[in-house]
């Protein structure tokens, strides 16, 4: 039975240590006051990585990995105190022409972790991903801590199950903290909260650890804006709701995002309460406006390119569908079509 308690290590990281080539990210704003002053980044053929010091006693150092493919922000949240430490909506690779599962960019974040001497406690998933496959269960296997995930995903398992032909037990043990709105739990000596943040999915949430906030796809950069709210369940109304819940939080706060998706710029994963009110023109919209605008878009986008694959590991906590009676795994993949063949 796995339970909220965390374990106290003295264990330190010297990124000097580490095979990291020195690089100074763009700064997304020229207000910015977030550019990891002690940080080291280096190119992989998957990611890049960024440290973000804390900045006070109840502040957690960030590590963030962009993964190119499907420009996601992979987080390690740690307590610069005792090294305890979360990850945050994990990227498993997937080659969808050759149906091929790897793991090259979870194994080099697990190197990082172990050069660094960090406890993983917790894998927190903000959501139930559309857009790639969360490598939940294979971090979950790696160091037996649980998998946590807002409660409404069950909402999200009872949409796409009969899509996908999965069966209510194939969810058993899919997650191992299911929590509620607001709920608090430890990191070392940080304190979590979790909050609601409906709109882009219907279980989405955010988890603020110290004076950061980890805002998944409910808010991008200032220059990107806002996620598409087109998913099932999804709705304009409520993600501008969890926009404005996340503005709410103080000036200072750090916003850490799902994805960034740069223009002619480096890629990004945070900001400040303070530089989104000022320069994103999605928040400043009021909420009509942002309603009509947001569905207007979405009318235009496509489907994710890992749509299904995505979602039929993702709301199994990063397992794979059930294999077939030989022991094979795949992935169902509706077909929609106005011609009879």
């Amino acid at each position: 039975m796995f339970t909220k308690s965390s374990l106290i290590s003295s264990a330190k990281c010297s990124l000097g240590s580490l095979p990291l080539k020195a690089h100074q990210p763009k700064r997304l704003l020229s207000r910015s006051t977030l550019r990891p002053t002690s940080a080291r980044q280096y190119a992989s053929v998957a990611q890049s990585f960024q440290c973000y010091p804390s900045q006070s006693p109840d502040s957690p150092t960030v590590y963030s990995f962009f993964e190119r493919d499907t420009f996601t922000m992979q987080y390690i949240v740690s307590d610069p105190t005792t090294k305890d430490a979360a990850l945050i909506d994990t990227v498993l690779d997937y080659d969808p022409a050759s149906g091929t599962i790897s793991t090259t960019t979870a194994d080099e974040i697990l190197a990082f972790i172990g050069k660094c001497g960090l406890n993983i406690k917790y894998i927190l998933e903000t959501h139930a991903h559309a857009d790639h496959l969360s490598a939940a269960r294979y971090y979950r296997n790696k160091f037996n801590v649980p998998v946590g995930v807002g409660k409404r995903i069950s909402t999200v398992q009872e949409i796409f199950a009969p899509i996908y032909g999965l069966e209510s037990s194939s969810f058993v043990d899919a997650f191992d903290l299911l929590f509620q709105d607001d709920e608090s739990f430890q990191l070392g000596a940080l304190n979590c909260r979790v909050i609601h943040l409906g709109g882009h999915t219907p279980d989405h949430v955010g988890y603020v650890i110290g004076q950061s906030a980890f805002t998944g796809d409910s808010i991008f950069q200032p220059d990107v804006g806002s996620a598409r709210s087109d998913f099932p369940g999804g709705d304009a109304k409520s993600l501008y709701s969890s926009m404005q819940r996340l503005m709410a939080l103080p000036e200072s706060y750090r916003l850490f995002v799902g994805h960034d998706y740069p223009v002619d710029r480096q890629p990004i994963p945070v900001s400040t309460v303070g530089e989104q009110l000022l320069s994103n023109n999605h928040i400043r919209k009021g909420i009509n406006e942002f309603i009509s605008f947001r569905n207007s878009r979405d009318l235009v986008l496509g489907a994710p390119r890992l749509l299904h694959p995505s979602l039929q590991t993702n709301i199994r906590g990063g397992k794979l569908p059930p294999p077939d009676g030989l022991g094979r795994f795949s992935f169902r993949i509706p077909i929609t079509t106005t011609v009879a063949l």
